[in-house]
């Protein structure tokens, strides 16, 4: 980022490890854009992830799938040159990392070189495994993620509570530790029951991030749009919206736009004037123009 840097080190993934291993909690956001990443900068986030969800909170799609990895790069690009000491993920999208461990790598190195991001983030388990291994082969730090995966929603019955029942949340304690054995520095857990996370959590050497995951986990992540209250429509439950700004943007966006109905905006006070003396010659200008325009005519 442009401009002095902050006396305190970027935060990387070993700083993720030392907060876990101290007991310090992890804070991350989820945005998209430079004036949300510099004010997340400003308010001491240990991490930015530039989430797949940017798809429908900020491209109007209505799921995570339609993303593209060019997209990607262009909201990452826009976060990690606005910000010094966050982490910044990059969210892997749909279709950038299923097809092979090839196509995986390649698609990390995009957004590592291009984009600009400390690190990257895969959802699931699984065939994920192979992914995740082959991009820590080639130096990129990778955070996987587990429970409710919004990128196979479909597969899952839809964005549902993950592991209510005994063996399923079994299930999510193995699949985070293969992504722990796969080499991950991190794994975000979402929309799961409290206890079950707090049982991945114990069993983790690395930190999890939770989001619908209940307190018990070393960090969490929340969506930009929805802490601020941005988002329009259905709002999940474990989200605490922090502020209403949706609501202050709609009363001003109204008030601007009776102002300019109503000829009260542009006022005084936001028009700009010409230098003094130079509104005289402007207007002789002009009538000395209609005159001859005029004589033409004749």
């Amino acid at each position: 980022m442009a401009g002095d840097q902050p006396a305190k080190p970027r935060i990387t993934p070993f700083h993720f490890r030392r907060a876990k291993e101290r007991g310090d909690l992890i804070a991350m956001i989820t945005a998209y854009d430079a004036p949300s990443a510099r004010l997340a900068e400003a308010a001491a986030v240990d991490g930015i992830l530039v989430g797949d969800s940017a798809a429908m909170t900020v491209l109007g799609h209505d799921s995570t799938v339609q993303i593209t990895v060019d997209e990607m790069l262009v909201l990452t690009r826009a976060v990690s040159r606005s910000v010094y000491k966050p982490l910044v993920v990059a969210d892997m999208p749909f279709g950038s990392f299923q097809v092979s461990d090839e196509e995986a790598v390649r698609h990390a190195v995009r957004l590592v070189k291009e984009g600009g991001a400390g690190a990257v983030k895969l959802e699931g388990a699984g065939p994920t495994l192979t992914r995740v291994k082959a991009i820590v082969g080639v130096g990129i730090p990778v955070m996987g993620h587990v429970g409710l995966t919004p990128q196979s929603a479909v597969a899952l019955g839809g964005y549902r509570v993950q592991g209510r029942r005994a063996r399923d949340a079994r299930r999510l304690l193995d699949e985070a530790r293969a992504l722990q054995g796969a080499g991950c520095f991190a794994v975000v857990i979402e929309a799961m029951p409290a206890v079950v996370a707090a049982r991945i959590t114990e069993a983790l050497e690395v930190p999890t991030i939770g989001i619908g995951a209940g307190p018990a986990c070393d960090g969490q992540i929340l969506v930009w749009h929805d802490l601020l209250g941005l988002t329009t429509g259905h709002v999940p439950q474990f989200v605490k919206r922090y502020a209403d700004l949706g609501a202050t943007a709609k009363g001003a966006l109204a008030a601007y736009v009776a102002d300019v109905r109503q000829r009260k905006f542009p006022d005084d006070q936001h028009t700009y004037d010409m230098a003094e003396g130079e509104r005289e010659l402007f207007e002789l200008d002009l009538k000395e123009g209609d005159r001859k325009q005029g004589g033409s005519r004749l």
